[in-house]
This record gives structure tokens, C-alpha cells and sequence, in this order.
């Protein structure tokens, strides 16, 4: 990836979106679990399974007491999730993934003590939003999504302008929403689109704060494949009111 992208938020304005309800992933299903994977899945997923409640506050999800609850959608084989949970430990991390192979990856990771700070939920990650409340989350996580390169597709993207109204809704003021890509077009369409939002603030003063991984942001296995292109870490800011 070139160093074509601006380092500052441009001021415009950007349309809405298409109308895009439909599913935002691909097929659920891999290849055949393991029998431990299948023992997990019956015995510790229904433990952790995330059962939404409309309004409900994030943080009486969690067995345990948490300060903050943050979410991730598309955790993958769930690294960076368990990753942020293992090192905030007064956090609650809640993961979106579709793809049942993900959540039984994440699931043979896990440690009895990571139990009381994890939720899942396997299905589509804007109901989350949806049921959240108002300015209930402290971050938001959207690392390598699929790019949907096809221009019949783009309406399958996770990054809409209606979504990021959602986010803006539920994220606190000052809360980190980060995006994460090694698809040069997909970076390029968040950053129109966030750059176009009023409720975010880039945090960018050059190009090597979106070319280079923060420290405090855990890797994943398929950054390391970076299939597309070198990736790119971007870092919005929700401002403490729309326009501030």
C-alpha cells in the first residue's frame, strides 16, 4: 500500500449508502470440528453465548465486575479479543463472529479465568448494535472484514454511513473506534465515509500512525497473511457531540 491516503480528514459531506439489510458475510460453516471443538461447543459456548436484550446495559452481561465493555465484530479465530481481555482486566469484551469455525478456534483458547469477561455472539454483529443503549460502549473493533471487492457487493460492506449512526448512538464520548485492513479499496471507502461523519475525529498526524500497528493492538493471525496488500490501522475518535 502507497502512502496515497490523506493524514487529515477532509471536510465533505458523503450521501447515504444503499439500503443494505442483507446478511454483510459469507458461508457460517467450515471444516468439520475436532471432538473437542464439538465438546466446546456444547459444553462452554452455551455458558458464554451473548443473550441480547434490547436496552439492556453491557456490562450486566458479564459475571464479573467490568468498568468498560468494549466489541468486536468478525473476531476470526478470536486472538486480538482474547488478546484485549487478557490484558484489561476490568474490560468485557464482546465478539461478533458468523463463521462457526471462528467462535470453536476461540473457544479451544480459552482459560477458565477468561470465562467471566467474554461474550459471543454467533450471528450478525449490527443486532448487537442495535440492542445496545445509548453511549454504553468504550471501544469498537473492526479488523480485516471482508472487503467485498465486487462493485455489485460495496453494499455489503460493514462500514455505512447508517452503521456508523448505530455506533455513534452506542459508543461513549471519546471512545476508539479502530478499522483495520490490507485491502487498499476498503481503506479508502472507511476513510471517505468516516472522514465524512461528524461523530468521529481521525487521530492520524502522519502516515505512520495508520502504516504501523499500535502497541497496545494485539495482532491476528490473518494480518500476518496481509493477503491484499500491507495493512492499514485506522484510529476514529467519537467526539463528545455530533459536530464538536
Amino acid at each position: 500500500m502507497g502512502t496515497g491516503f490523506p493524514t487529515k480528514c477532509a471536510t465533505n459531506t458523503l450521501p447515504e449508502d444503499p439500503a443494505h439489510k442483507q446478511k454483510l458475510y459469507g458461508r457460517r460453516k467450515g471444516p468439520k470440528p475436532s471432538a473437542r471443538q464439538v465438546f466446546l461447543r456444547d459444553t462452554l459456548l452455551p455458558t458464554l453465548a451473548l443473550k441480547l436484550e434490547a436496552g439492556r446495559d453491557p456490562r450486566t452481561y458479564f459475571p464479573a465486575a467490568v468498568d468498560d465493555v468494549w466489541l468486536e465484530i468478525g473476531f476470526g479465530a478470536g486472538e486480538h479479543l482474547l488478546a484485549q481481555t487478557r490484558a484489561h482486566g476490568t474490560v468485557g469484551l464482546i465478539g461478533a463472529e458468523a463463521y462457526q469455525t471462528g467462535t470453536d478456534k476461540l473457544l479451544s483458547k480459552l482459560e477458565d479465568n477468561d470465562h467471566a469477561r467474554i461474550r459471543l455472539f454467533e450471528g450478525d454483529g449490527r443486532d448487537i448494535i442495535k440492542a445496545l443503549p445509548d453511549a454504553s460502549l468504550g471501544r469498537f473493533f473492526l479488523l480485516f472484514p471482508d472487503p467485498w471487492p465486487k462493485v455489485r457487493h460495496h453494499k455489503r460492506r460493514f462500514v455505512q454511513m447508517d452503521i456508523l449512526d448505530e455506533l455513534a448512538r452506542v459508543l461513549k464520548p471519546g471512545a476508539e473506534l479502530r478499522v483495520a485492513s490490507d485491502d487498499a479499496g476498503y481503506v479508502a471507502w472507511s476513510l471517505e465515509r468516516l472522514c465524512a461523519h461528524p461523530a468521529y475525529r481521525w487521530t492520524a498526524t502522519g502516515p505512520q500512525d495508520w502504516k504501523t500497528r499500535p502497541a497496545d493492538w494485539p495482532p491476528t493471525r490473518y494480518e500476518q497473511k496481509a493477503l491484499h496488500g500491507p495493512p492499514a490501522f485506522l484510529r476514529f475518535v467519537k467526539t463528545a457531540k455530533i459536530g464538536s
